[in-house]
């Protein structure tokens, strides 16, 4: 089953919609599509012509929200099935997509692919391209094993222990992160950016109403304007690597 592209999702919650549209159309250098769902709940992030959106955002009515991927594929039923077949549980069918949950939790969407090919340039020194996905260490290796098998995805370690990364096919815009968290908690997720300059880009949108929170190793943890926590973290926003692995596109947090 091949992945032909894949949608990073922003799931914040429905009250402060409007302040992370307005956040990340500015950090992503995109405009915002027209609202879709039975409440608006839904908008892309198109950028310039040309080229084409891989991150949309969400409104949820319950939880701070966080970050889900979207695997887009030419045939849904069947992504679904071998999801399935592997662990996951479908949580709702729509017309044409499907929500599901993978064996560790963590929510995701199955959705059909409409040719997108382009991915977006780098931003002001900056590229949304990666979804880190924080797993409970009980379930790590199952779900690291999940993931790599529904997506054929190469395994990759990280930068640490704690981090493996699943690192797509050239062209495409989203990579996956896999986080073991250090205590047993519910599955969560976060979006990271690459960043030539952590520290440029960390003004860049604390000028834009985000606040910081911590630092790592080689990351920084931000949360937005509408309380979602994410990462700005110092890899080549070109090739997705950390600067002394740029041979390796896949690698590290």
């Amino acid at each position: 089953m091949s992945i032909r592209w894949t949608y990073a999702f922003a799931d914040r919650p429905a009250a402060h919609l409007a302040a992370a549209q307005a956040f990340w159309t500015a950090v992503t250098g995109t405009f915002l599509s027209a609202p879709r769902g039975e409440d608006d709940e839904f908008a892309t992030l198109l950028p310039a012509s040309g080229v084409d959106a891989c991150v949309k955002l969400q409104g949820v009515w319950s939880g701070p929200g966080g970050a889900h991927l979207d695997l887009c594929v030419e045939d849904v039923p069947g992504l679904v099935k071998r999801a399935r077949e592997l662990g996951a549980e479908t949580v709702t069918e729509h017309d044409g997509w499907a929500v599901l949950r993978s064996p560790g939790g963590q929510l995701w969407c199955a959705a059909p692919w409409h040719g997108e090919s382009v991915r977006p340039p780098v931003v002001a020194g900056s590229r949304l391209d990666q979804v880190s996905l924080d797993i409970p260490p009980s379930v790590y290796e199952p779900e690291t094993a999940f993931w790599a098998e529904l997506t054929g995805w190469e395994l990759l370690t990280g930068s640490l222990p704690e981090f493996r990364v699943l690192g797509p096919p050239a062209g495409l815009p989203v990579r996956i992160l896999l986080q073991r968290l250090d205590d047993e908690q519910p599955a969560a997720a976060h979006l990271d950016l690459a960043c030539a300059d952590i520290p440029a880009t960390r003004a860049r949108h604390e000028e834009l109403g985000a606040v910081h929170v911590a630092d790592g190793r080689h990351w920084t943890v931000m949360r937005d304007p509408a309380g979602g926590v994410y990462c700005l973290t110092g890899r080549d926003p070109q090739t997705g690597g950390l600067p002394s692995r740029d041979q390796m596109p896949g690698a590290g947090n």
